[in-house]
């Protein structure tokens, strides 16, 4: 299968390349050409390794030119990429388990891992069953020719339970329309230059700042996370000639936290176009403290374009890219039900206002593109009009087909061709809001921690068999939410459960501790109703429930 994602691998432009941040605060460079060159030996090395169009090739790879090159061998070779995340803050057997869990899913041809990361991905195949060694990167002597594809451009597997992780099927098809809808939203130009910090592993860092300027052969400067982490300022430097990056709020308010106006005198970022911020609710505080700190410097707070998306949608559904200020509203918590209309008490666009405004308030992520249709559907699947709130619906070329080898999903389900996302949103003034997952998990330093994990860690701390507890994300205003249902009269846990939870999740997200008898309810197969239970609770129909008060 052709795809114009490669074809820079034929014709490459010496003129342009990717700027590598290293570790002593400088950049190293490459130009396309040499990159091309590097990613067509290695290509014919896999070739020779045994890799053949269609075979999946997992990559286990910190962010450095040969995991540029290692990724682009894949495709040269006809493979498909399955990126694998290096070992962040997880031990050994933790990070071993998830790669594992993800190797017995992906079956591939070959997995690729470094030499300080061969150990862990050796240990990790052991588990999955899967024979050898793991394949260090290395050149043949011959470049190879460019090998025809298959179906599939990337596995994407989603962040987030170790325990039943779920590779969502990128087709070519999915990657030139989702990259060409980040391209026309941000304004991009081929001469533009990008630059980021977000790991490679992820949506957002490999298709929104890695792939969509890359195949343009665009201008491209890249930093690790670690690198962002110890100095963020470093990253802000870069817009002095970059004009788009894409970060998670999160992001945005460490840099207000962490940089002092005196690092950045005599910075000049009016030529910043693009800010996407994405990955997880937004708080329109975040993005406010953000630009108080870069305004005296020409930063612009219409170049903010907060956005949603997702793995299975391929990344980008809707970003807000007319030149305007987002807009935050605060609904009626109590008017947040399915299927009713949300009732808006407060609105006002990014400025002054902005300061304190987190929970309760949620930032309007765009208008929906014709080529990425977005409906709001109700329990049913009917759609509602705009106002009311239900599931967010997506359709088009970036709609991904399924997860692989027959992986089922949780809240997230793909029917007739569109991605029921499991996200909770509305419609008002021409945009999307969202408010975040309905059940299966809560979106975390833009990372999903799966509802099933918190379960088994609250059931060892409670001393309550699994049974006995459900634990539910709820959606709501500019908060992270989960409610625990627990079928005892007894909340001498409660604190204890509060504070795991808090190490787990930080501070920012709210914990409902329900108690009573008969609260949890089951479909036929045995799975807990979780946005149900949630319903019957807010609507007061839980009679014998208890609500434990917090510490």
């Amino acid at each position: 299968m052709a795809s114009a994602l490669r074809d820079w691998l034929d014709k490459p432009n010496s003129g342009r390349g990717v700027h590598l941040a290293t570790d002593d605060g400088g950049w190293e460079y490459r130009d396309y050409a040499s990159l091309a060159s590097a990613a067509r030996r290695t290509g014919a090395a896999l070739i020779e390794a045994g890799v053949r169009p269609g075979d999946v090739v997992c990559v286990v790879l910190p962010t450095d030119f040969t995991c540029v090159e290692t990724y682009f061998a894949v495709w040269a070779a006809g493979g498909t990429v399955c990126l694998i995340t290096p070992p962040l803050f997880q031990d050994g057997d933790d990070y071993v388990a998830h790669v594992a869990a993800i190797l017995r899913q992906a079956r591939p041809r070959l997995t690729i891992a470094s030499a300080g990361l061969a150990d862990l991905a050796g240990r990790a195949m052991a588990e999955a069953g899967i024979d050898g060694e793991p394949w260090r990167p290395r050149q043949a002597d011959r470049e190879c020719e460019i090998q025809e594809a298959g179906e599939l451009a990337l596995l994407q597997f989603t962040s987030g339970s170790s325990g039943a992780p779920r590779g969502v099927m990128v087709t070519w098809a999915n990657l030139e329309a989702n990259t060409e809808l980040i391209a026309r939203c941000a304004g991009y130009d081929d001469e533009d230059e990008v630059a980021s910090w977000l790991p490679l592993y992820h949506d957002m860092g490999l298709i929104g700042t890695f792939l969509t300027p890359i195949a343009r052969q665009g201008r491209l400067r890249l930093m690790r996370p670690d690198h962002f982490i110890r100095d963020p300022a470093r990253w802000i430097r870069c817009f002095a000639e970059a004009r788009h990056t894409a970060a998670p709020p999160f992001a945005y308010a460490y840099v207000a936290r962490r940089v002092k106006p005196e690092q950045l005198e005599g910075l000049d970022l009016s030529g910043w176009k693009t800010a996407l911020v994405g990955a997880e609710p937004i708080d329109p505080h975040s993005l406010e403290v953000f630009a108080e700190l870069l305004e005296p410097l020409g930063f612009r707070r219409s170049a903010f374009k907060p956005a949603y998306g997702m793995a299975e949608t391929t990344l980008l559904v809707t970003v807000d890219h007319l030149p305007r200020d987002p807009l935050a509203v605060r609904p009626d918590n109590e008017s947040l039900a399915f299927g009713e209309p949300v009732v808006i008490l407060e609105q006002h666009t990014l400025g002054a206002e902005s300061r304190g405004a987190k929970a309760g308030w949620v930032v309007g992520c765009g208008t929906p593109e014709d080529d990425a249709p977005v409906t709001i559907v109700d329990d049913e699947g009917r759609e509602l009009p705009p106002g009311r709130l239900g599931e967010i619906v997506v359709g088009g070329e970036s709609a991904c087909p399924g997860y692989y080898a027959g992986a089922e999903g949780k809240s997230t389900r793909f029917k007739g061709g569109r991605v029921h996302t499991g996200d909770a949103g509305f419609l008002f003034a021409g945009q999307l809001f969202v408010l975040g997952r309905m059940g299966d998990s809560i979106k975390v330093r833009g990372r999903s921690v799966y509802v099933e994990d918190l379960e088994s860690k609250i059931a060892e701390v409670t001393r309550l068999g699994k049974g006995r507890i459900t634990v539910t994300a709820v959606p709501g205003a500019g908060t992270k939410g989960l409610v625990l249902f627990a079928e005892t009269r007894d909340d001498g846990w409660a604190d204890d459960v509060r504070e795991t939870l808090r190490r787990r999740l930080g501070e920012d997200v709210e914990l409902t501790i329900v108690v009573g008898s008969g609260l949890i309810q089951r479909t036929s197969s045995g799975k807990p109703r979780r946005r149900y239970m949630w319903e019957q609770f807010q609507a007061g129909r839980m009679p014998d429930a208890r609500v434990v008060s917090g510490p």
